[in-house]
């Protein structure tokens, strides 16, 4: 007869360390189009009796600019809600539908203000909402963190909320195309995908094409006395599609200014792929602990 192996272990009802997925949220409806986002919570926030409020990342997937897939990165961005944050998965508009720039910062910063409006019924903390994004997401983490509340980007949805955030992390993203511009050109003769990326980005003409990169270039962005957010740029050292000079030039750009910055080179990495480890999301974590 074989012996039974007996374990007691107390409940949780606290919910601590486990998560829970609201897919599908619509946070704007403009221009006839519905865009949408997962929401990411602690499970302790579904307790009818909820009443605490949670740091918030806003996560952009890179996209090349085109629809987000949101469902990448939702098994590691499930850790930090298990670990007390709200993470919202934004979708935005998409320049292979003619949406120009900046259509896709537009709509990220009307998902921050969506948040901060809905702040009691995800349990938010309106004072402690980040943003997190990687490749043109990382490229938009930068323009919401140095654009915060500029009305040239802001549009009528949840008008009376701030689409500022607390801190930034950008992760391989493009910080200056006008050094990128020969890169784009070159992407464009290659083949009718490119072409019809970087022309629905950016427009047909010279001038439309030099007025859209002007409205989503980051370094152009920087501006003496103004208040910024913290900063943690992240890079692949042998990133052939988004160099590593970028950041390098990115972080050089805040520092001049007086901007709290932090810059992590991952060695070897190319775009996504190898650039992921557990440890560099550990040393992301700690940084959003410190600075949200």
């Amino acid at each position: 007869m074989s012996e039974l192996v007996f374990k007691s272990i107390k409940n949780n009802p606290a919910f601590e360390g486990l998560a829970s997925l609201v897919p599908n949220i619509v946070y704007s409806t403009a221009r006839g189009l519905e865009i949408k986002m997962h929401i990411l919570t602690p499970q302790s926030v579904r307790k009818p009796d909820a009443d605490d409020r949670h740091p918030c990342i806003v996560f952009v997937q890179g996209s090349a600019w085109t629809f987000p897939d949101v469902t990448y990165e939702i098994p590691q961005m499930s850790e930090f809600a298990r670990n007390g944050y709200v993470v919202a998965m934004v979708t935005h508009r998409s320049a292979l539908d003619g949406h120009k720039a900046p259509a896709f910062l537009e709509d990220v910063k009307t998902a921050i203000r969506f948040l901060r409006a809905n702040a009691d019924t995800y349990k938010i903390d309106p004072e402690r909402i980040g943003i997190w994004g990687t490749s043109s997401g990382g490229n938009t983490a930068l323009l919401v963190g140095l654009t915060a509340d500029d009305p040239v980007y802001k549009t009528d949805e949840y008008a009376d909320f701030s689409d500022g955030v607390k801190t930034v992390v950008e992760c391989f993203g493009p910080a200056d195309l006008r050094a990128m511009w020969t890169n784009i050109q070159a992407q464009c003769a290659e083949n009718e995908h490119n072409r019809a990326l970087f022309t629905g980005l950016l427009g047909d003409t010279e001038d439309e094409q030099m007025r859209c990169i002007s409205l989503m270039n980051p370094v152009e962005k920087v501006k003496d006395g103004v208040s910024y957010p913290p900063f943690l740029l992240i890079h692949g050292d042998k990133d052939e599609l988004v160099p590593y000079e970028q950041s390098v030039q990115m972080a050089d750009t805040l520092c001049a200014h007086d901007v709290h910055t932090e810059m992590i080179r991952v060695e070897g990495a190319e775009h996504e792929g190898t650039f992921w480890s557990r440890e560099l999301l550990s040393m992301i974590a700690d940084y959003i602990a410190r600075t949200l």
